[in-house]
């Protein structure tokens, strides 16, 4: 009250020219002259002066009394500085001891199951090895010989000159088949000193158990550093396991490269959550650091990594475009991509698939816009207009660069992957053996009905598709806003209700939407989508700021908005979590009491026999996934291996595999000898295979190819003068025993020997 009547006295006394206002304040008379004549400056510049220094003095008295009035009302809350810093040590420690124990369990999980799937302990190395099939034999095939090498620089040498594996051909089998995973495996395994207390083979698959142990702690962390309890860490984690079949291809194939590579992206994907978070300000620089390690390190780890981050560069570039979040935080991104790039190159003696990769030419247009682009975000009606040109500009140049790039860089393109995307597409029909082979692959066509049928019965997705409808149509709000002008809030309150201007959730919806696409249709990628599916949804579900966006819309009176949206942000992942247990936790407890078994007799016997009577110097020809077991158990060279990224390799399969068509002796023993094969392999399973869909057995496809299919009034006749070589063989008659000389068989395989000197006698 005496603030405030201080003008109004100095106000009188200036007006009426009373001599009490004056005496009661000097600055009044001032004042009063100052009102009286109006004309002198000196006056007027001291007393403008003094109203300044008491505003500063309000201000600052303000500031100082804010703390004070913040630490009386914790008080009356009960609640003291120190006690928030405990509750909030208490909630980092116990949601970090919720993660960690979660990849832990995890880990025990895969490797009880794994055993008591396969009877691991009680199994002869051998059988073990059995085990590992297709591709994934010939990668633990290379990690059993680097332990066997004298020293661990003579082994890479080897792998890198490699000229026992493959007959007539000489490899770099660290580049070509990405083996940094069995470098560090044998390295960890060395230098620990483990060789007296754990088998390779335990040590091996417990480092790829243990690797699905951090992937699962890193889908934690991330649920919970968008919702802000990890709440949703462990719905995370609870629907990952459920969802198993359709998360992960840990069940049947440990060694393959993506279950070395998806736990580092998914650790990269949880540090970038934390970067573009924008009150994440203090642990920035930490997670700035973690985003360059794991972008690199799963860039070394599968060849084929810089698609996977060329879909995250596209996410970021749009969240970028929309002006929703940092540029300059995107734009350090981007110079991480360009760094991994750079690095993978270089240590992947020279990999020029990285240098023609879609993701180095988009992030180099990128930065080439970025540099012409100006004054792109002023929300004028030619700023506007510059942002369209400037995403036209992005993608123009893009194609350019990467059209350049292949014309200049010494690389072979892999044409079947351009010839399988434009039959998938409908662009282009083909009778080639193998296009047709990688179009019947499972994992290549579109996810079946029991894909979707699935992940509804664990309640997945039906709250996926509810978080994903408020999340998008919050962020077009956003995007509309920015369109109008209207800024971004610095921080977005829950009372808001403006979950869509959180740019950690808008690139995670926008990166869920481009893998899901890919998901729809390719079978095979729902192994990157569906966990960031489950991620995205226990968010949703647990957030209190999606729910309060809901009520904003519904527009509440009824019920306090806010609280209806804390209650519900704990309610329904409680109750998700209850009905999961009741439903699946005993289904998951059977699989761990179960004994199942895995016994395959006749390939160890066939092994066995290879390995006691076959010639040290001996090449077998067969199946490409039988020469890589073939590989693995005995260490004989092969004719082919079950390897698609390369060109030869698949014209080689496709040249073996002839052994299963309708073609004359003469011919296979021709393809067989350019090989230098000595054993030929056939398999029955493959030979009389009665595959669920006629048209996609090996040797169905094969009489596709080699013209000997008759196309009538929709039905197809296979037609040739020759029978099919696997059945005519078994026969033992001429021209077949003049070329072919069986040495071994049993009900699965039968083994010919390649005569060297041919006999024409009937």
């Amino acid at each position: 009250m005496r603030e405030r009547s201080r003008p109004r006295g100095r106000r009188e006394a200036g007006g009426g020219g009373g001599t009490g206002g004056a005496e009661a304040s000097p600055r009044g008379e001032r004042r009063g002259d100052l009102a009286e004549g109006g004309s002198h400056g000196p006056a007027m510049e001291e007393g403008a002066a003094d109203l300044r220094q008491r505003k500063k003095q309000n201000c600052s008295e303000s500031d100082k009394m804010a703390p004070e009035q913040r630490n009386k009302e914790n008080s009356k809350l009960g609640r003291s500085p120190k006690y928030m810093l405990i509750q909030r040590f208490a909630k980092l420690f116990f949601g970090c001891l919720a993660a960690v124990t979660s990849g832990m369990m995890y880990a025990v999980y895969l490797s009880t199951y794994h055993e008591r799937k396969f009877w691991f302990s009680s199994r002869q190395e051998l059988e073990r090895e059995i085990t590992f099939q297709g591709d994934s034999a010939i990668y633990y095939s290379f990690y059993k010989e680097l332990l066997k090498a004298p020293s661990f620089e003579r082994g890479v040498y080897e792998l890198t000159h490699n000229n026992k594996t493959v007959s007539l051909k000489t490899i770099n089998a660290v580049q070509q088949m990405t083996l940094y995973p069995e470098l560090i495996a044998s390295v960890l395994y060395q230098a620990s000193g483990s060789e007296e207390v754990i088998e390779p083979v335990y040590f091996y698959i417990g480092i790829v158990f243990g690797l699905q142990g951090i992937y699962v702690t890193a889908l934690f962390v991330t649920s919970w550093v968008m919702s802000g309890t990890w709440l949703a860490g462990m719905l995370t984690v609870a629907w990952f396991i459920i969802n198993r079949t359709d998360t992960t291809r840990i069940d049947y194939s440990i060694p393959s490269r993506e279950n070395w590579a998806l736990p580092y992206f998914a650790c990269q994907v949880a540090a970038l959550t934390g970067y573009l978070k924008k009150n994440l300000n203090c642990s920035a620089e930490f997670c700035y650091l973690l985003v360059n390690a794991s972008t690199y390190t799963f860039m070394m780890m599968w060849e084929y990594s810089h698609y996977l981050l060329f879909v995250q560069a596209v996410s970021l570039f749009l969240l970028d475009s929309f002006a929703l979040a940092q540029t300059e935080k995107v734009h350090e991104v981007y110079k991480i991509y360009l760094f991994s790039l750079f690095l993978g190159y270089l240590l992947q003696f020279e990999n020029s698939a990285l240098l023609v990769s879609p993701l180095l030419s988009f992030v180099a247009a990128l930065m080439l816009s970025k540099c012409l682009q100006m004054n792109m975000k002023k929300g004028t009606f030619m700023s506007r207009l510059l942002k369209v040109m400037y995403i036209y500009l992005v993608l123009t140049v893009a194609v350019t660069l990467n059209f350049l790039l292949k014309m200049f860089v010494p690389y072979k393109e892999n044409e079947h992957l351009l010839k399988f995307i434009e039959v998938k597409l409908g662009l282009n029909t083909t009778k080639n053996f193998t296009m047709n082979w990688l179009l019947c692959q499972e994992s290549l066509q579109a996810p079946s009905q029991d894909f979707f049928l699935r992940l509804t019965q664990s309640s997945l997705l039906p709250f996926y598709i509810l978080v994903l409808i408020i999340c998008l149509f919050s962020v077009t709000q956003v995007i509309f806003r920015r369109i109008c002008g209207e800024p971004l809030k610095e921080a977005v309150k829950l009372e808001d209700g403006r979950i869509g201007e959180r740019p950690e959730i808008v690139y995670h919806v926008i990166h869920t939407i481009l893998l899901g696409c890919l998901a729809m249709c390719l079978e095979g990628m729902k192994y990157l989508w569906t966990p960031y599916v489950c991620m995205l949804a226990a968010f949703g579900v647990c957030s209190p700021e999606l729910w309060m966006t809901l009520f904003k819309w519904l527009r509440l009176k009824a019920v306090h908005p806010i609280l209806l949206a804390l209650i519900l942000s704990m309610a329904v992942p409680t109750i998700i979590g209850f009905s999961l247990w009741k439903e699946f936790f005993p289904r998951i407890m059977t699989e761990l009491t179960e004994l199942q078994e895995f016994y395959d007799p006749d390939t160890v016997e066939l092994m066995t026999w290879i390995k006691r009577q076959a010639p040290v110097a001996a090449v077998f020809a067969g199946s490409p996934q039988l020469m890589g077991v073939i590989k693995l158990c005995t260490g004989w060279m092969v004719s082919s291996l079950p390897l698609y990224n390369d060109d030869d390799l698949l014209k080689r399969n496709e040249n073996i595999y002839q052994i299963y068509s309708k073609r004359s002796a003469e011919d296979i023993y021709k393809i067989l000898t350019s090989y230098k094969a000595n054993f030929l392999v056939i398999e029955d399973s493959i030979c009389n295979e009665v595959g669920p869909v006629r048209g996609c057995r090996v040797k169905d496809l094969l009489d596709i190819a080699n013209g000997h299919v008759v196309c009538e009034e929709d039905d197809n006749y296979a037609y040739s003068k020759y029978g099919r070589f696997c059945h005519e063989i078994k026969m033992n008659y001429s021209p077949y025993v003049n070329y072919f000389t069986r040495v071994y068989w049993n009900r699965s395989y039968f083994v010919y020997r390649i005569n060297t000197v041919i006999s024409f006698q009937s």
